[in-house]
């Protein structure tokens, strides 16, 4: 799957349509609280840079209605702050395709400023419709188009499909941070060192079926935690009392575990609490096992030393999701004792986007790991094994 990378590209006097993932969350006053998909993106801008040439970026933010401008979801706070970080100006235009980012885009390419970020790629209903004359214009812009937004890399957003398609001959390749994403969560997972462990976590069976369906055909064990744990328990006749479970799906968890035979390792004890919102009492009960007027919160201490025996042996671990509600202490444990083993052991670990994510910056593991991935969606629908026409579309690596 590797492709050609924005390094690979000779971009010399030539202007780089980059899309990147400016998605960055707000304050009420629309002040940027993190910035770290802006610092993400900036080794990319800068290879273009200091190789002479010059960057039209483009990107979403938030659920705009694509009707046109509306100032809560503007990317003028996304380009003050990225300035500050190119210790340098970056144009904005006031639409996405409209004349004043034509205008701003041929006077980039005449000489005038090297970073123009289009205003976002939302406001105008063509990107969420894919429409050919919307990316017509977009692709008209540039000389070479660069993809290095992972989190949308299994989107068909005009920006992701039909601009690239619409490029012709011209140059599509990749980012520094899409390429490493896809080295991590399907170069490595495709030709793992074993054991290869995934570690599955979160509230429902079905958000994840494809997932564990794939992971059985390649992994040597596939560890569950999280609420859709007891459904499995429920499937095999036991006792979930008030824990959040998914009742029609416990066909479905049969049938991944007689798949998944001693490859699916599910837990084997829960701590449980009897108030979801302010829990009074606690206890650890064998899985399947939890009274009436109690719920799962997260795995147990057998499980817990179970899993993470298995984690510190593995030579290759996927995380996502985590293995209980980790943000209620004394239920944060579980997510806690697997982010240790994960950190402890000397394999390649991903984790994968999403709560995991949030959970290994969180617990102070981030530099600990191999790679923590950008997207959340995405690298669930790559761990799926789905194949990405974004990522398809653009140039293959020699």
């Amino acid at each position: 799957m590797a492709k050609k990378t924005i390094a690979d590209t000779d971009v010399s006097e030539k202007v780089v349509l980059m899309r990147v993932d400016f998605n960055v969350p707000l304050d009420d006053g629309c002040n940027i609280t993190d910035d770290r998909r802006i610092q993400m993106a900036l080794p990319s801008i800068q290879s273009v840079l200091e190789r002479g040439g010059k960057v039209i970026l483009m990107s979403h933010l938030g659920r705009p209605g694509g009707q046109g401008f509306e100032a809560d979801y503007s990317l003028q706070p996304v380009a003050k702050r990225l300035g500050e970080l190119l210790n340098g100006s970056v144009a904005i235009a006031s639409d996405t395709a409209g004349n004043d980012a034509q205008a701003k885009a041929k006077n980039l390419r005449d000489g005038d400023g090297t970073v123009l970020l289009l205003e976002n790629l939302r406001f105008d209903p063509g990107e969420k419709k894919g429409d050919d004359a919307f990316a017509a214009i977009l692709a008209g812009m540039a000389d070479v188009y660069c993809n290095d937004a992972f989190g949308t890399c299994h989107r068909t957003d005009a920006s992701m499909l039909a601009v690239p398609q619409a490029m012709g001959d011209k140059p599509k390749v990749v980012g520094f941070l899409v390429a490493k994403e896809i080295q991590y969560l399907s170069d490595v997972i495709a030709n793992p060192e074993r054991p290869f462990v995934a570690i599955l976590g979160g509230a429902k069976v079905s958000d994840k079926i494809n997932v564990i369906n794939n992971l059985l055909g390649i992994c040597d064990q596939v560890l569950i935690g999280g609420a859709m744990a007891y459904t499995f328990s429920l499937a095999d006749g036991g006792s979930v009392g008030d824990s959040l479970v998914e009742k029609n799906k416990v066909d479905l968890a049969r049938e991944l575990k007689a798949r998944g035979d001693d490859k699916l390792v599910l837990p084997t004890d829960t701590h449980c609490g009897n108030d979801f919102k302010n829990p009074t009492e606690f206890k650890i009960v064998e899985a399947g096992q939890i009274p009436d007027g109690f719920e799962g919160m997260d795995i147990g201490s057998q499980t817990i030393e179970q899993y993470a025996t298995i984690v510190r042996n593995a030579k290759t671990v996927v995380w996502n999701g985590p293995m209980g509600v980790f943000e209620k202490p004394p239920f944060d444990a579980g997510t806690k004792a697997v982010a240790e083993a994960i950190a402890e052991g000397d394999g390649t670990s991903i984790i994968g986007g999403g709560d995991s994510a949030a959970a290994i910056q969180q617990l102070g593991f981030a530099d600990k790991v191999t790679h923590v991935s950008t997207g959340g969606g995405a690298s669930l629908a790559m761990l799926e094994g789905k194949a990405f026409e974004a990522v398809d579309v653009l140039d293959n690596a020699n």
